[in-house]
């Protein structure tokens, strides 16, 4: 089952295509062992100079519930997780 997406995912996903990375994945799927997981968006930029590609992974988070303390708690635990 995918994730909804975060309120600032469109916002997030224009930053990264203006500047200049391409969105490879939109959510970008990942296996850990027999568990599926997803992180939000996949992206790579190609760099002349080096004629090579770097490529991310970009989780968004927005902090919109009613204790910040909780929804960052519950950020850094998905963040272990999705480390591996």
């Amino acid at each position: 089952m995918m994730p909804a997406r975060d309120i600032y995912h469109d916002a997030v996903k224009n930053a990264l295509i203006k500047d200049s990375w391409t969105i490879t994945h939109d959510p970008l799927s990942l296996k850990w062992g027999k568990k599926d997981m997803f992180v939000d968006l996949g992206a790579e930029q190609l760099l002349a100079a080096e004629r090579g590609e770097r490529k991310i992974a970009v989780e968004i988070k927005s902090f919109t519930g009613l204790s910040e303390m909780s929804d960052l708690e519950k950020a850094i635990g998905q963040y272990i997780a999705q480390r591996g």
